[in-house]
């Protein structure tokens, strides 16, 4: 994947505004890895339960009538794990001690979030179609739409006009 290395800077520039974080995943919402910066936890099972958690926050969501899923946050006695909508296609997992600032975590999590959206959406979106080298074959002619005739009225002579009458 082309977009990991851009993946890994944002984790290496995310570390450095929140320096209580301990680890950082990216991750599809089918739960495979994208890019992750996690030395401690193991980061397949991290990204499956990630899937995991985001499948029932967005039926959470969907049931309370909350909109699409943003976010979501576990708070465990050593620290919070915060998962991130990363555009349409992916997520982005923060592990941050117990000391860290919420709403500096939040705040730079979600514009983090933001970025590798942008990173992830614009590697998966694909590129557009060229149109093919004129060749000297000519293509077979498209068939023309049908037309349908509709009724007119009949003319009578009350109301048919002539060259003369102007």
């Amino acid at each position: 994947m082309a977009a990991e290395a851009s993946i890994l800077d944002e984790f290496r520039r995310l570390r450095a505004r929140v320096p209580q974080l301990t680890g950082a995943l990216a991750a599809g919402v089918d739960g495979l890895v994208l890019a992750h910066d996690t030395p401690d936890v193991e980061p397949d099972g991290l990204a499956a339960l990630t899937a995991a958690a985001l499948g029932v926050a967005v039926r959470v969501s969907d049931a309370t009538g909350r909109g699409d899923f943003r976010e979501l946050l576990v708070r465990g006695v050593d620290g919070y794990v915060a998962t991130y909508a990363a555009g349409r296609t992916a997520v982005l997992t923060l592990l941050a001690t117990d000391r860290v600032n919420v709403g500096r975590l939040h705040l730079e999590g979600r514009r983090a979030g933001a970025r590798i959206g942008e990173l992830v959406d614009t590697e998966a979106t694909p590129p557009p179609r060229r149109s093919p080298a004129k060749s000297s074959a000519k293509e077979p002619a498209k068939p023309m739409p049908t037309r349908t005739k509709t009724a007119r009225t009949a003319r009578t002579i009350a109301n048919t006009r002539t060259t003369t009458e102007s």
